[in-house]
C-alpha cells in the first residue's frame, strides 16, 4: 500500500486525494475480506452465536499487518475516523468512512452493512454480552467486576469471605499452585454460602498450576533464635524481650508475639517467678533470664540483652539444692533457606536434588557454587548457552553458560549491590527459550476432577498454543463439565505470539476471556515492552469480543502499606479498561471519591471507558 504527502489545498476539498483515500480503503478492506476467506474452515466449528466475532478479529488482523499511520494521519486532516477506537466492529468502521469519502467526492455510494459482521453498536454488545456469560452481571454502578486471589486462611477462616463479599468481590480465584484439593473445596463452599447470604453472585475461578518452573526446596538455614530487647535512640532498654519455655514436643503457643523454646519437661515444672537462668550464647556471649510468670506448662522469661540460641545452648538454673540444674533446649523455630547471590557469583540449576548455599573452600574441601533444582527438569534439556534466565519475578538475572540434562550453569548478571536472596518455590523464566511443555500437566489433570465439580470458571495458565486450548475443553467434557467458563492466562512470549489462534480456539466454548499475568509476561518480554504488549492484548482480545482480567501487582503497595504509590494509581486507572481487575492481596476501604472528581471505577462510573 503506497502513501503520497498530504496535498489537500487550505481552503476546499481536494478531489485527487479524496480518490487517493478511498483506493487505500478499498485495498484495506479487500485484505480484510480475504483474511475472512482463509478463516472459514474454522467458522464451522464455532457456535453460530461467535461467529460474528471471529469474522470481526480476521478483519482487525488484516488491519494491524499493514502500517496505516500514514493513512490514518490523512484521514485525520480532513475532519473523519481515522480507524481508531474501531476494534470491536473493524469492517463498519471502514465502511462508514468509505461512505462519507465518496459522498464528499460527489460519488454513488450504497450501503455495504449486509457484508459487516457486526456494526457500530453491536460490536460493543457483544462484549458485554460476553463478559455477563463469563463474570455475570456488573454490579449497580460498577462495569468493572473485581477478583480477589484467596489466601490459604480462607478455607478456615469464617469471617475472610464474609468480609471481601461485603466489600465488592465479585470472581474468588483459588491458585492451584498451592494448598490442596481439601483447601480448596472449602473455600469454595464459603464462597457460596458467603454469596447466598449478601444475596450477590459470586463466581468461583480455579487457577490451574500449569508448568510453571519454580526453585526447588532448599536445605533449612541453622536454627538460630535471636532474642532481641527494645532500645531507644541512645541503647537504653526499654522493654525487655520475652520467651515462652515450655516442655519439648509440645503444640506451639497461640499467642504468635512471644516466641517459644522447648525444654526438659522436669526442670520446666521446677522453675519459680525470680529465677535466674544462665547460658552461653551463639556467640558465646554470657546472658541472663529472668522467669517473669509460671504456668500449669509453661514459664515466661525476659531477657535486657541480646542472644542468639541455638540447639547447642544449655540452660543452667542459678538457684541451690534444685533437683535439675540444667536443660538442652529443642523446637527452635524452622528457618526456611535460602541462597545469597551477587553479581558474578555461579548458580548450578539441577535436575533434582536440594538446593545449598555456597561454601568457600577449607582444609581438604574444595568451593562449591551455590545451588537450586528446577521443579520442570525436563525444561532444563531445552535451554541453551547464553540464554537468559530470571528468577522470582525478575529480582535476579543470569545467563546459562554451560547447559545439560542435568544441570544448568548460570552466571549471575542482575543483581543489587549487596546481593539478592532466593528462596524456595521462587518463579523460573526462560524467555530466550522456546520450551516445548505442555499447558496441562499431570497434576493439572488430576486437578480438574475437583475444579470441574466446584469452579465455575477454570484458568489455563502458561497457554502457549490452540491445542492448550482444546485439550482443556475435551477433558471438561470427559468430566461432564463443559459449561465450565475457559480464563487463557497470557504470561509467556509464546502465549502472547499465539494469542489470536487461542482466541478463535477459546471461541469453541460457552464462555471464554484472557488475563493479562503481566507479573510472569513482563519478565517474558521484557519491561521495556510491557506497555506496549498489555496494549496489543487488550486491542486483539476486544476485536474478538472477549473480556479481559487486568491481573498482577494492581495495587500491591496499598495492600502492604496502606498507601499506594503513583504509578499503582494510573495502573489501577488502567484497569477501567477490562472487564475485570485482579487484586492479589486484598484490602478493604470505605473511602469514595470526592464529590468534586469525575467517578472512579471503585465508585460509580459516569463515563464510557476509552478504547474498550
Amino acid at each position: 500500500m503506497t502513501m503520497k504527502p498530504d496535498t489537500t489545498p487550505p481552503g476546499g476539498w481536494d478531489a485527487a486525494e479524496g480518490k487517493a483515500l478511498i483506493d487505500l480503503l478499498w485495498s484495506l478492506r479487500a485484505a480484510m475480506l480475504e483474511s475472512e476467506q482463509r478463516l472459514g474452515p474454522r467458522l464451522e466449528q464455532l457456535a453460530p452465536a461467535q461467529r460474528p466475532s471471529a469474522i470481526n478479529l480476521a478483519h482487525y488482523l488484516a488491519m494491524r499487518h499493514l502500517d496505516l499511520r500514514q493513512l490514518q494521519e490523512r484521514l485525520a486532516r480532513i475532519g473523519v475516523s481515522s480507524l481508531g477506537r474501531a476494534e470491536t466492529h473493524v469492517l463498519a468502521n471502514v465502511d462508514k468512512v468509505l461512505g462519507i469519502l465518496h459522498r464528499l467526492g460527489n460519488q454513488p455510494w450504497q450501503s455495504l452493512s449486509a457484508e459487516e459482521p457486526v456494526g457500530f453498536m453491536g460490536g460493543g454488545a457483544l462484549l458485554a454480552q460476553h463478559a455477563q456469560a463469563l463474570f455475570g452481571a456488573p454490579p449497580d454502578g460498577r462495569g468493572v467486576r473485581i477478583m480477589v486471589t484467596l489466601p490459604s486462611s480462607a478455607a478456615h477462616d469464617d469471617s475472610l469471605i464474609a468480609t471481601l463479599v461485603a466489600a465488592g468481590m465479585d470472581i474468588a480465584r483459588i491458585n492451584c499452585a498451592h494448598d490442596g484439593a481439601a483447601a480448596w473445596i472449602a473455600m469454595a463452599k464459603r464462597v457460596r454460602h458467603e454469596a447466598r447470604l449478601a444475596e450477590r453472585p459470586v463466581r468461583v475461578l480455579m487457577d490451574l498450576a500449569g508448568p510453571k518452573l519454580r526453585t526447588g526446596a532448599i536445605a533449612d538455614a541453622p536454627a538460630v533464635l535471636k532474642l532481641k530487647p527494645e532500645r531507644d535512640d541512645f541503647g537504653r532498654v526499654l522493654a525487655p524481650v520475652r520467651l515462652r519455655l515450655q516442655a519439648v514436643g509440645s503444640a506451639p503457643a497461640s499467642a504468635a508475639n512471644i516466641p517459644s523454646l522447648g525444654v526438659d519437661a522436669p526442670w520446666l515444672r521446677q522453675l519459680k517467678v525470680g529465677d535466674r537462668i544462665d547460658l552461653t550464647d551463639a556467640r558465646g556471649s554470657q546472658r541472663r533470664l529472668f522467669v517473669a510468670e509460671c504456668r500449669a506448662d509453661s514459664a515466661i522469661v525476659e531477657c535486657t540483652r541480646t542472644a542468639y540460641l541455638t540447639a547447642a545452648t544449655t540452660l543452667q538454673l542459678h538457684r541451690p539444692y534444685c533437683a535439675v540444674r540444667a536443660s538442652a533446649v529443642g523446637d527452635l523455630p524452622r528457618r526456611p533457606g535460602q541462597l545469597h547471590l551477587r553479581r558474578g557469583d555461579l548458580l548450578h540449576v539441577l535436575a533434582q536434588g536440594i538446593g545449598q548455599d555456597a561454601t568457600a573452600a577449607a582444609a581438604g574441601r574444595r568451593a562449591h557454587p551455590a545451588r537450586v533444582a528446577c521443579t520442570l527438569p525436563e525444561a532444563l534439556t531445552q535451554v541453551r548457552r547464553g540464554d537468559r534466565i530470571w528468577f522470582d519475578d525478575g529480582r535476579i538475572g543470569g545467563v546459562v553458560r554451560r547447559g545439560g540434562a542435568k544441570r544448568l550453569e548460570v552466571e549471575i548478571t542482575e543483581a543489587r549491590d549487596n546481593g539478592e536472596r532466593l528462596a524456595a518455590d521462587k518463579g523460573i523464566n526462560l524467555p530466550d527459550t522456546r520450551l516445548d511443555l505442555p499447558a496441562l500437566t499431570p497434576k493439572d489433570l488430576e486437578d480438574l476432577e475437583t475444579v470441574a465439580e466446584h469452579a465455575d470458571i477454570v484458568g489455563l495458565s502458561f497457554a502457549q498454543s490452540p491445542d492448550d486450548v482444546h485439550q482443556l475443553r475435551q477433558r471438561l467434557l470427559e468430566l461432564k463439565a463443559p459449561q465450565i467458563g475457559l480464563m487463557l492466562k497470557i504470561e509467556t512470549q509464546r502465549g502472547f505470539e499465539h494469542l489470536p489462534r487461542m482466541l478463535l480456539a477459546a471461541m469453541g466454548a460457552p464462555a471464554a476471556g484472557v488475563m493479562i499475568a503481566r507479573g510472569d509476561l513482563a519478565v517474558e518480554c521484557g519491561y521495556e515492552r510491557m506497555a506496549e504488549v498489555q496494549e496489543e492484548i487488550l486491542w486483539a482480545c476486544e476485536a474478538a469480543h472477549m473480556p479481559v482480567v487486568w491481573a498482577t501487582q494492581v495495587l500491591e503497595t496499598l495492600a502492604k502499606t496502606g498507601l499506594p504509590s503513583r504509578a499503582e494509581i494510573t495502573d489501577a486507572a488502567m484497569g477501567e479498561r477490562a472487564e475485570c481487575v485482579m487484586l492479589n492481596k486484598a484490602r478493604t476501604s470505605s473511602k469514595r471519591c470526592a464529590p468534586w472528581t469525575t467517578s472512579c471505577a471503585g465508585c460509580r462510573r459516569t463515563r464510557p471507558r476509552s478504547g474498550r
